[in-house]
């Protein structure tokens, strides 16, 4: 499945109150048709490459009419282009995003549906005034003025969402059908929304609460009761992640363009950062980085503690001279090339072993080696048994970091380190029949010493190589 439609709800105005899937989805939008609520800090938001259209509409004036704008979403998406459709508040709630979904299965057309924060609850929120207090009131009703046939609100016509009603079902079922609804009332519940364990039911008022108890529903659930509850405009199914939950362990600020991969294909991600990173002040004091045939990096944290450590210290890049440079991978040689640097060696295989035989092979006789505290000791070991002239700078270190409130149920957990196994490791005992996914073979070496039995090991230390990963592991490409 290829999504390239996005229906996003904006929230009421203010991009603060965007949740992060919608700036995610917004900053990488090609395609943008928005509707005239949206905040111009959000409309700023988009890219300026993007096609925006401006589809709004006010009170007797349509830029574009309803089948106009499900038209352009079709003619976009049929073009590969990445779609956003958004919407002031929730696209759901008077959004008419449940119509332009519809025009979307129709058409055979896989998209996504971003909720937004809705207006409904979040101006009056703003403006001091609570939709629920327990000393005033226990529900709230939300209508629509511009009810297309008339102002009265219809109880019948409605649709009320009942939250933590699980428990009282049978209660609130016979209450339902005293206030006058019709037993063939459609009905809905759903558990765990959101998130990879979500589940739904469809059910008719008189047999809600059988339903509930022969479908084992538990909390936390809602119960949606009116004509909506029949229609099922299904869109996370067909992610083929829809029902895994991932924990990434990498450190906080590497792992966006991985979560936002797993996410695009439905899965449940959660950042759980097992380590962090710290640039050890001072460590180019003193130090010569001048006359070396090669200066290597390890990783890109080491790229930018280098840049920064020189910044500090006064100094130049151009001390390194005509020194050849090497990183360990693709993302590192990324990381170089953005301070200006050209990259002349980049190994085939991404670890430490490959880079310093890769070297050795290349020529290099006096190598230095910009790294971390207590690294990992291959490149240590192939230059000493070579019998390599070579330094070693250690420019920052790797700290644990304590995991609190790991969720028991997991699906696969990521690692990308030997060091992100032990400190995990370290702060959670259990899980060890989770399937791991390793960025390299010391990273599993790492794991089965720890006790995972379930061990993948990516074909390349990249993060698209540990989504492919992720993918055939779920028997998905």
């Amino acid at each position: 499945m290829s999504v390239n439609v996005y229906i996003v709800g904006a929230g009421p105005g203010d991009s603060g109150l965007m949740t992060l899937r919608a700036c995610e989805l917004l900053e990488s939008a090609e395609v943008v048709i928005y509707d005239r609520l949206i905040g111009e800090s959000i409309l700023a938001m988009i890219p300026d490459d993007a096609i925006k259209i401006d589809a709004g509409k006010s009170s007797g004036s349509h830029t574009l009419s309803q089948t106009e704008i499900e038209n352009l979403l079709i003619k976009y998406a049929k073009t590969g282009k990445r779609v956003i459709r958004l919407k002031g508040g929730d696209p759901f709630l008077f959004g008419r995003g449940g119509e332009e979904a519809q025009a979307l299965i129709n058409a055979n057309i896989d998209f996504e549906i971003v909720p937004g924060v809705s207006s409904a609850l979040s101006v009056p929120a703003f403006g001091g005034i609570p939709a629920t207090h327990r000393d005033y009131c226990s529900g709230v009703n939300i209508f629509t003025a511009h009810d297309k046939n008339n102002l009265i609100p219809d109880f019948n016509n409605t649709t009320s969402i009942f939250l933590m009603g699980v428990n009282n079902s049978e209660l609130l079922q016979n209450k339902l059908l005293e206030s006058g609804l019709e037993g063939s009332t459609p009905c809905a519940v759903i558990q765990d929304g959101t998130t990879s364990r979500q589940r739904v039911i469809h059910s008719e008022l008189s047999s809600l609460h059988d339903s509930i108890i022969a479908n084992s529903i538990r909390p936390p659930a809602i119960i949606i009761v009116g004509k909506t509850a029949k229609l099922n405009l299904d869109w996370r199914s067909k992610l083929p992640l829809h029902d895994k939950r991932i924990l990434i362990t990498r450190p906080a600020g590497r792992s966006e363009y991985l979560a936002r991969l797993l996410r695009d294909s439905g899965a449940e991600v959660i950042l759980m950062p097992a380590i962090k990173t710290q640039t050890l002040k001072h460590a180019l004091d003193g130090e010569n980085i001048s006359g070396y045939d090669c200066a290597g990096f390890t990783s890109v944290t080491g790229v930018n503690s280098f840049f920064e450590l020189l910044r500090e210290s006064g100094r130049d890049i151009r001390e390194l001279g005509s020194t050849k440079i090497a990183a360990i991978g693709s993302a590192t040689g990324e990381a170089l090339r953005s301070h200006g640097l050209r990259v002349d060696f980049i190994p085939e295989i991404y670890d430490g072993r490959h880079l310093a035989e890769g070297l050795i092979k290349s020529g290099c006789k006096n190598i230095l080696m910009f790294r971390a505290l207590e690294g990992t000791p291959e490149i240590n070991e192939v230059f000493n048994a070579n019998e390599i002239n070579y330094h070693e700078i250690c420019i920052y270190k790797i700290d644990s970091v304590k995991l609190n409130h790991v969720p028991d149920s997991i699906d696969i957990i990521i690692f990308t380190s030997a060091s992100t196994v032990r400190s995990f490791c370290s702060s959670v005992s259990t899980l060890r029949e989770v399937h791991a996914v390793c960025i390299g073979s010391q990273t599993a070496d790492e794991a089965l010493k720890s006790g995972f039995v379930n061990i993948t090991v990516a074909e390349s230390a990249t993060q698209d190589a540990i989504f492919d990963s992720v993918m055939s592991l779920s028997g998905r490409k």
